[in-house]
């Protein structure tokens, strides 16, 4: 079984369509990355399948069940960790728990134990009994994700949960994050952090524009980039190169020179234009594309459309 399927959603507002016939699949168990620049409709299409949006037409299920038709148990499927944080003047953390375990009829010990758990886990226990606005932004996306965690969920939608928080946060959030993908739990991410998404997800569509742009796995999609990256460190200036090397210059700093190389491009050659140069090569190493290149050449029209596999 699929853990989501999306077929065919649009979703117009008034005359401007966000999404454009999205459709691809996510499996149980993976650990999916769902990218774009800002507007792309990455949140539109995830509201539309939590149900804080209603698609125009197609169709979203979540294990099966339709979430418009079938709504209350793909409620209880999906937990959201969304990008607005909280701000509840009535509640403390603790009372916020229970009550959202509220709306999905779960309470008891085994309830109670499990809120536990989670304040602990997310180094919470200590701000169990504060308000939401006496807590720092990094403590309320820590919130968020007990409330998305409270029932249980077998799919975790992260969207965007480490906007504004502090890298040891970050740390402890993508731990946690690893071990409930162990245990089972299907993860959809949207991070503006490629990096993270480079590290953590199986597979990634990129999004443009509302449509999706590439799908593919991660490796795949780093393999199938035409470039690999030559990075030189040399007190001399991108003025000093060659012509030949001028045309591959991708960035110049104080540390030096990257150059751009197609990967079927003749290594030697590039050097021998570096020694034609005459510039003081204080170091020099090469690498494979990261994510964040490619996701810059997918949407900046730089590169081919990828077909969605």
């Amino acid at each position: 079984m699929k853990a989501v399927e999306f077929q065919a959603v649009e979703k117009y507002y008034d005359s401007f369509q966000a999404l454009k016939g999205v459709s691809f699949d996510v499996e149980e168990g993976e650990f999916f990355g769902l990218l774009g620049p800002n507007g792309a409709g990455k949140s539109t299409l995830i509201n539309s399948m939590s149900g804080l949006v209603t698609p125009s037409s197609g169709s979203i299920s979540v294990l099966g069940h339709d979430v418009i038709a079938d709504y209350r148990k793909t409620r209880r499927a999906l937990g959201l960790v969304p990008q607005e944080l909280i701000a509840d003047p009535f509640f403390n953390i603790r009372e916020l728990l229970e009550l959202q375990s509220g709306y999905f009829g779960i309470k008891g010990p085994q309830q109670q134990k499990w809120i536990d758990e989670l304040l602990e886990r997310l180094a919470l226990s200590e701000k169990a009994k504060s308000l939401t606005h006496q807590l720092s932004g990094g403590m309320k996306r820590r919130a968020l994700i007990a409330m998305a965690l409270v029932h249980k969920p077998k799919v975790l939608v992260l969207d965007e949960p480490t906007a504004g928080v502090d890298v040891d946060l970050r740390r402890t959030l993508w731990e946690f994050t690893k071990e409930l993908h162990a245990q089972g739990h299907t993860i959809i991410l949207t991070t503006h952090y490629l990096e993270e998404a480079e590290a953590l997800c199986n597979r990634v569509a990129i999004m443009q524009e509302g449509q999706i742009k590439a799908l593919d796995k991660t490796s795949a999609l780093l393999s199938r980039h035409a470039y690999r990256y030559l990075r030189v460190v040399t007190p001399h200036s991108k003025k000093d190169l060659v012509p030949e090397l001028q045309s591959r210059l991708e960035e110049s700093d104080g540390n030096g020179i990257l150059l751009k190389v197609k990967k079927e491009e003749c290594m030697s050659s590039v050097l021998g234009w570096l020694h034609q140069s005459g510039i003081a090569i204080e170091d020099i190493s090469s690498r494979d594309a990261s994510l964040e290149e490619v996701f810059l050449d997918l949407t900046s029209g730089k590169a081919q459309e990828t077909k969605n596999v």
